[in-house]
């Protein structure tokens, strides 16, 4: 049953407006300028610094003005992901909103509820003049999705609270105290090429209808993986293949869906491998039918390229893919059912005459994240390749003695008559940057329900936003 609120329609206002302006990672001008114009319309103070994070000050409601600054923190931009029928086109197309039920959906791309909700919250609670609330600096920063940019170029002073609550997180009822930190690491392989004999057809195989979605929230539901999928079917050929492109996923941090491969077969082991990409496909299908039940493999005969990779390269490439690890590495031995330590096989293609890869990974421990990446490190050396690690971000510690927690437990409690749990998330969050920036600050991450963020299925529960706005006030009116 959705929870009524009278606020949810505010937000939602707010929330569609927002889904009209582009923002994809690296491209948040239009939406940072939206919401200063908006600050200033309202008179509230507001500022930006170089990378582009933005400040905005609201002033205290009455008897609050010497109550502690509380930072209402987000950020500007959105994993832009569609499905691959769709003619969207994120620098320019506004996000096109579709109720379903309970539910809140976008058609055939990513909502942008991660993290459009978190401003259209934050809005809704700085023009609300019945609330009572210390003052509020709203924190939105830029570049989260491509490795929490943003926050790391947060400088000393530009901000003054030092209690922050984040908004991204996705589990209505449930408060984040820690996150997991996280790097990438890019190889590269070279590869020779050479003339493709007469005797060779081009075909093109896609595997794609995969589910993917969040590399860190979803890492341990076992879905399928489009780039090993693929890889998978072009291990299994057993035929002398001359690949001239390969490409898949979409960014560091969403489970690839799709992936395509331009191979040369021998014309008369053509039926041999239509045949084979078949069987697999209905292997795969049985093997995925929960997590990934509209998956799909297909190959034809296509035209172009009249050079390819050597076979030997070919196979060298292939056992790359084979070897890289994707998935869950460790549990977490402290909290029960929390990833501890994974990596995401994100992107592939082949760009002047190289295998690029890039994979990501997550751990609460910073030596597990070290020990895998080195390991990825590794593959790409044996075979005559590079790598490097960057993008790295720090993990946020719990904090069981934290005083926000303490009053978020007893304001959720006395406004639902019921206990959130607390939990830390196998994912990144920027308060884990912020925290390493400001020792001492006092953090804690909510969010209203969001499925599936990161992919096309995107969605967040209408009735949650209702329940997070309550929680807020109550909140809010606490910390005096």
């Amino acid at each position: 049953m959705i929870y009524e609120h009278k606020e949810t329609n505010d937000i939602l206002k707010w929330f569609e407006q927002i889904n009209q302006i582009p923002r994809c990672s690296g491209n948040e001008e239009a939406i940072r300028h939206w919401l200063i114009n908006w600050a200033q319309e309202n008179h509230f103070e507001v500022k930006n610094d170089k990378i582009g994070n933005l400040l905005i000050e609201v002033p205290a409601s009455s008897d609050y003005e010497n109550a502690p600054i509380v930072i209402i923190q987000g950020h500007l931009d959105m994993v832009c992901e569609k499905t691959p029928d769709s003619n969207h086109d994120f620098t320019q197309d506004a996000i096109k909103l579709v109720k379903e039920g309970e539910w809140l959906t976008a058609d055939k791309t990513s909502l942008g509820a991660d993290n459009g909700i978190a401003i259209a919250l934050a809005m809704t609670l700085a023009l609300d003049r019945t609330i009572s609330h210390p003052p509020l600096e709203l924190l939105f920063t830029v570049d989260e999705e491509t490795g929490l940019i943003g926050a790391g170029a947060l400088e000393a002073g530009f901000f003054k609270g030092r209690t922050l609550i984040n908004i991204d997180s996705e589990d209505e009822g449930c408060f984040m105290i820690g996150c997991a930190g996280g790097i990438n690491t890019h190889l590269s392989v070279p590869l020779k090429w050479a003339d493709v004999p007469n005797d060779y057809q081009l075909m093109k195989i896609n595997a794609g209808g995969m589910k993917g979605g969040h590399s860190g929230i979803d890492i341990n539901a076992q879905r399928a993986n489009a780039i090993k999928i693929l890889i998978q079917i072009l291990h299994q050929t057993q035929v002398e293949l001359r690949l001239a492109n390969l490409s898949g996923g979409t960014a560091h941090n969403a489970i690839p869906r799709d992936s395509e491969a331009l191979v040369f077969v021998p014309m008369n082991k053509i039926q041999i491998v239509k045949t084979l990409v078949q069987t697999v496909e209905k292997t795969l299908k049985a093997e995925y039918q929960n997590t990934d039940p509209n998956l799909f493999i297909k190959v034809n005969e296509v035209n172009g390229f009249n050079q390819a990779v050597t076979s030997e390269d070919t196979q060298k490439l292939i056992d790359v893919l084979m070897v890289l690890p994707h998935g869950v590495a460790a549990n977490s031995q402290d909290i029960e059912g929390l990833v501890e330590t994974s990596n995401n096989l994100a992107l592939i293609s082949i760009d002047e005459g190289q295998l690029k890869v890039l994979t990501s990974q997550r751990s609460s421990i910073d030596s597990k994240i070290d020990a895998l990446s080195h390991r990825i490190e590794a593959v790409a050396r044996l075979v005559g390749g590079k790598a490097y690690s960057d993008t790295r971000y720090p993990a946020w510690q719990p904090n069981m003695d934290s005083s926000l927690l303490a009053k978020s437990l007893d304001a959720y409690k006395r406004w639902f008559a019921k206990t959130p749990t607390v939990r830390a998330i196998h994912a990144g969050l920027e308060c884990g940057i912020i925290g390493d920036k400001v020792p001492g600050m006092d953090m804690i991450s909510i969010g209203p329900t969001i499925k599936d963020p990161h992919s096309p299925d995107e969605k967040i529960h209408i009735g949650s936003i209702g329940m997070i706005w309550d929680f807020m006030v109550a909140l809010l009116k606490a910390l005096k």
